[in-house]
């Protein structure tokens, strides 16, 4: 079995987090068309849990691989930032969601693409990470 290079990782966790975040900026604006789509499924609570889970983990795997190499905080501190606007969002301002949430996922998604930028920006030899 392969493992994922750092600028794989960082990819995938870009995708997740964009994913997440037009999921959650276009749901309430399509919400009463799922059914006749037959996605309803997307309304589904579990679906934004996952999708919040496997950002959380891609975004924490990634930057804990990463940052021996770097040793660079600020992808670690865009991370975090992007988690707790999604937190906000998502359990105390609940009537600023659809908008803090995509908000989130987009500081997620930069939070890949600075560190990305830093492992490509390493003088090391990352072949094996």
């Amino acid at each position: 079995m392969k493992i994922l290079s750092h600028s794989q990782i960082d990819r995938l966790g870009i995708t997740a987090a964009v994913a997440c975040a037009v999921h959650c900026a276009a749901l309430p604006l399509i919400i009463t068309s799922l059914p006749l789509l037959g996605l309803e499924f997307l309304a589904n609570i579990w679906v934004e849990i996952t999708m919040i889970c496997i950002s959380v983990f891609l975004g924490c795997y990634s930057l804990s691989r990463s940052y021996p190499k770097h040793k660079n905080l600020m992808p670690i501190f865009v991370l975090l930032s992007g988690f707790a606007i999604i937190a906000i969002g998502h359990f105390w301002l609940e009537d600023l969601e659809s908008f803090l949430i995509p908000i989130g996922g987009l500081v997620l998604a930069l939070a890949h693409m600075i560190n990305w930028r830093l492992m490509k920006s390493c003088h090391h030899n990352h072949s094996q990470n």
